[in-house]
């Protein structure tokens, strides 16, 4: 035998080809399937897995792991790469490797293994921290094997293989588009098997609009109720540990159960759906369409309670730093020292952001209602234009005096000052 290796298994016809594939080669393989909230059969998984030869199997149930030490941090930090992506991939990723790397130590596996292709992010995420936790571990990442690749230049070749091996092949015919899912959203990008492209319908930009049966998390907002659902979200240190759906007087008070409750109703309104260009970090532009409904419900909420209790320069500070953050963990770097020391940083800024937000989502829209904090830095006396408070309005000339003298001799070394030219 050459090893012991621990593939990160899905169930599906790539990584299903992979593990009968690893053996070919004389690996013992284990299977690692993570339960991060995907719509899954996962004792037909396993069983699927132990009849290709698995030497064991893992099913590994993450999903409070994954709300409370990936979500939340993502949560507090306002997260979202190049404005409008929320990260729902990119913060699963690491939580997904984290446990492959345990079983690799435990089991004593030399090697890990994905299914992830040669021209995405996913290979980045998985291989920088398992190579970040387990320096020594080697990685068998088959889409850039040429001998891997060149043998599957597409799914006829997968699906001859399969049929060869006794693989249970999917009946219905492959979407054009590949997807991941998980508790935080459901992606869909450009389905690709190694170097080569499934289908082009994803690449015209213009007129290629997603069909409406493509929304799994999200009804159409046209469709959606005619009565909105007002929502009351409790934080401390920066998360949700209460809501309430006020009409309905229901609580869920339990991270899985809030960030559960907040997709469904997200999802019951169309919240969350994004079709959008974006970087990846290999260098080269992509397609997604992505569903975050709970997600969203919590970014609007966050973001509100924080401008509330949060100091004006602290705030923008952990402004920047929530980009930095973003970018580090779209790009793989959650089990960096510099990500590491961000999320510190950021934990710390929400020391006082508490308090309640009530809210409407109704039609694809999260409407903030109002919001309440005993640590408010709100001061209606001082605010008030009836009330003069602890306030002299003359300290305004000064104030707005001294900030003009920039401005006047900029524009004087200009030449602007006087007359116009």
């Amino acid at each position: 035998m050459t090893g012991t290796v621990v593939l990160a298994y899905s169930g599906g016809l790539d990584t299903s080809c992979i593990l009968v594939w690893l053996k070919e080669q004389g690996y013992n393989v284990i299977a690692y399937l993570a339960n991060i909230g995907q719509d899954e059969d996962f004792e037909a998984a396993r069983k699927k897995a132990e009849s290709l030869g698995a030497k064991k199997v893992f099913i590994e149930d993450l999903r409070s792991q994954f709300v409370e030490d990936f979500i939340w941090p993502a949560v507090q930090a306002n997260a979202v790469y190049e404005d409008r992506y929320p990260l729902g991939t990119a913060v699963a990723r690491p939580c997904i490797a984290h446990r492959q790397v345990e079983i690799a130590r435990r089991e004593g596996a030399q090697f890990v293994s994905h299914g992830a292709t040669g021209k995405g992010n996913d290979q980045i995420r998985f291989e920088l921290t398992c190579y970040a936790l387990y320096p020594e571990v080697k990685i068998i990442a088959p889409w850039r094997i040429p001998e891997f690749y060149n043998r599957f230049r597409g799914r006829t070749d997968l699906m001859e293989y399969a049929q060869k091996h006794g693989i249970p092949v999917p009946v219905t015919p492959r979407a054009p588009w590949s997807m991941d899912a998980n508790l935080m959203h459901i992606r869909l990008t450009v389905a690709q098997i190694g170097s080569v492209i499934v289908s082009g319908v994803f690449f015209d930009l213009s007129s290629s609009h997603a069909p409406a049966d493509l929304y799994l998390m999200t009804k159409n907002p046209e469709d959606s109720p005619n009565e909105p659902d007002v929502l009351e979200i409790e934080f401390k240190n920066g998360v949700p540990v209460r809501v309430t759906n006020v009409k309905e007087s229901t609580s869920k008070d339990t991270p899985l159960d809030i960030f559960s409750y907040l997709n469904e109703i997200g999802g019951k309104h169309g919240v969350g759906r994004i079709d959008i260009v974006e970087n990846r970090f290999i260098g080269m532009k992509s397609r997604g369409i992505y569903e975050t409904p709970g997600g969203t419900v919590l970014l609007k909420a966050h973001l509100d309670i924080e401008t509330f209790t949060m100091d004006k320069e602290v705030r923008r500070i952990k402004q920047g730093l929530g980009i930095r953050f973003s970018e580090l963990v779209y790009n793989g770097f959650w089990d960096s020292p510099e990500c590491d020391f961000v999320r510190h940083c950021i934990a710390k800024s929400q020391e006082n952001v508490e308090g309640k937000v009530q809210l409407s989502v109704f039609k694809g829209q999260v409407y903030i209602l109002g919001r309440e904090s005993s640590k408010s830095l709100y001061n209606e006396e001082l605010v008030s234009m009836d009330v003069q408070g602890d306030y002299d309005p003359c300290d305004a000339s000064g104030f707005i005096r001294i900030n003009a003298v920039r401005l006047r001799e900029h524009h004087r070394l200009q030449g602007f000052s006087g007359t116009k030219k």
